[in-house]
């Protein structure tokens, strides 16, 4: 199911993020900058596994171009800007900056992924079908 699939990838992330605030309080600055940058490229390679494939798929199966499609796309774009910004605190050693940046970023990931997890994937689910094994195997191979 892509919904597993997908919760799975969140977790995976977060995860990633958790390393990267715990090294950096315990003032491993070199190893947060590390697990920082591997959360940063896994949550973008997230969001472009949904906006190039997933989102797409759905858009073209159900014909629906608005939505929550649209709606997760703005967010990203929002969640983007923040990652940056705390990629460019943590690079110039702002903790401070990284962690009050990390806060927002943080709650507003929470929600979006909430929405994805109840609404949208069960959605795409139910779209997909049979298929979804199908857009699993294409999603496990895009480039990271």
């Amino acid at each position: 199911m892509i919904l597993e699939f997908m919760r799975d990838d969140h977790r995976a992330c977060d995860h990633l993020y958790t390393e990267a605030e715990n090294a950096l309080a315990d003032k491993q600055t070199q190893k947060a900058k590390e697990l920082f940058d591997a959360f940063y490229h896994a949550t973008n390679h997230h969001f472009d596994m949904e906006e190039r494939e997933l989102f797409i798929t759905f858009e073209k199966r159900t014909g629906m171009m608005g939505g929550p499609t649209q709606m997760m796309r703005y967010e990203h774009q929002q969640l983007r800007s923040l990652l940056e910004s705390m990629r460019l605190a943590l690079g110039e050693n702002r903790a401070n900056d990284f962690f009050g940046i990390g806060e927002s970023m943080m709650i507003m990931l929470q929600q979006h992924n909430m929405k994805e997890e109840q609404m949208l994937y069960p959605m795409i689910d139910r779209t997909l079908a049979g298929d979804a094994e199908l857009m699993i195997q294409t999603l496990q191979e895009m480039e990271r």
